[in-house]
């Protein structure tokens, strides 16, 4: 229903009004001069036409000291770095890893990769993270390894997953494709496991267009890794030379990069009315511990808010947010013959139905570019119930106009 008096404009763009953000989401990657110098010194130099090059040696020597590790592997995907992880840590058919029920797809299809079986474990209710109280509860003889994923701003109580796994003699792959910046107890996300995996995806933090990088503080495992990677003389899947030259500025910024993306998180929860059922899943920072944003994860409540949660979200992105559902709990619509699940995936559950993902450029705009997410909320809320009323039924059950 349209308020006395109030222009059409002024509606949610769904419904032909004027959106909060017309020339839409920022893109990525924005642009670097810092960058492009890179590329046009390694053109300069020949380096995309080598094999091997002094870019790629320096990028692994810098990750190696800003992770705090002392051994750092480049490939070619996040992707392959995690199932390259599997079968360093000796994962292989008829073995079990644990992970958790709501992750990235693709880990779970990499644990299948190595011929091993999933076993699913919930996650924690507050913030949709692996839950390591869990862990003992899905145990069984042929466990090898947990994998776990720091997602949406949250942090893993990794501290805790490698208690429960040293009592039993498994080892841990702490995916942090998600995470690089963030800290936890001072250390960097990345650093914790037995082995630690980065991607530099082009939509990620750190940025290539693909590629990925594995961490060991083991020697025998970084030897593993690296002979995993050889085809006699040469690799078969690197990072290229053009891709370490544009990682290493980014790298440089990354801490800086970090932190104020804390500081506009701190101001988008500050602004997000908290009785609308929208609730902010990342982590708070502390004076040691600062998570870092490549999505930011909100937990919605339909019931409360009014709109289900695809309408809600088409609504925000025709506002000129880059928004979008979460990921597809692992457990749903697949068959229980490829996963194993020890405890009712309740949490899973809800992460699957309710999760919203609000995409990362927006965090490095000015202040007032952030607020403009609270304000397109503000005003999907005041016309929810034109919304609903709408011919818009068919953007009801997904996340996508």
């Amino acid at each position: 229903m349209q308020h006395t008096g109030e222009a059409t404009e002024e509606r949610p763009a769904l419904l032909g009004g004027k959106p909060v953000r017309p020339e839409g989401p920022p893109s990525w990657p924005p642009p670097n001069a810092e960058v492009q110098a890179a590329l046009i010194r390694a053109a300069q130099q020949g380096l995309w036409g080598r094999y091997t090059s002094e870019e790629a040696d320096a990028l692994t020597e810098e990750l190696a000291s800003f992770f705090q590790v002392p051994h750092v592997i480049l490939c070619a995907s996040g992707t392959l770095a995690v199932e390259l992880a599997l079968r360093a840590c000796g994962v292989a058919a008829g073995d079990e890893v644990l992970l958790a029920a709501y992750d990235y797809e693709a880990n779970f299809l990499n644990v299948h990769a190595t011929g091993a079986m999933p076993v699913l474990v919930d996650v924690t209710a507050h913030d949709w993270q692996l839950d390591p109280e869990q862990l003992l509860k899905a145990a069984s003889p042929r466990v090898k390894a947990v994998l776990c994923s720091h997602l949406h701003g949250g942090i893993v109580d990794i501290p805790a997953v490698l208690a429960v796994a040293r009592s039993r003699g498994w080892l841990v792959i702490e995916d942090a494709a998600q995470a690089p910046g963030g800290r936890l107890g001072g250390r960097p996300l990345g650093s914790w496991g037995d082995i630690g995996v980065l991607s530099f995806g082009g939509s990620k933090l750190l940025c290539a267009g693909r590629g990925g990088a594995l961490l060991c503080h083991d020697a025998r495992l970084a030897q593993r890794l690296r002979n995993l990677l050889r085809r006699g003389p040469q690799e078969w899947a690197p990072l290229s030379a053009l891709q370490a030259a544009v990682l290493r500025p980014q790298l440089r910024h990354l801490s800086s990069a970090t932190h104020y993306r804390t500081l506009q998180v701190s101001r988008l929860r500050q602004s997000l009315d908290p009785h609308r059922g929208l609730r902010l899943l990342a982590t708070v920072a502390t004076a040691d511990t600062e998570p870092a944003y490549y999505k930011i994860g909100m937990d919605y409540d339909a019931e409360r808010f009014g709109l289900p949660r695809g309408l809600f979200v088409a609504a925000l992105q025709a506002e000129g947010i880059a928004v979008a559902t979460g990921f597809r709990a692992l457990h749903c619509n697949r068959s229980p013959s490829r996963y194993r699940a020890a405890t009712p995936l309740t949490h899973a559950e809800a992460a699957h139905h309710r999760c919203i993902l609000i995409h990362h450029p927006v965090l490095l705009g000015s202040p007032n570019e952030v607020l403009q997410i609270a304000q397109a909320v503000d005003k999907i809320y005041r016309y929810r119930h034109l919304l609903v009323s709408s011919d818009l039924s068919s953007l009801g059950n997904n996340g996508s106009l």
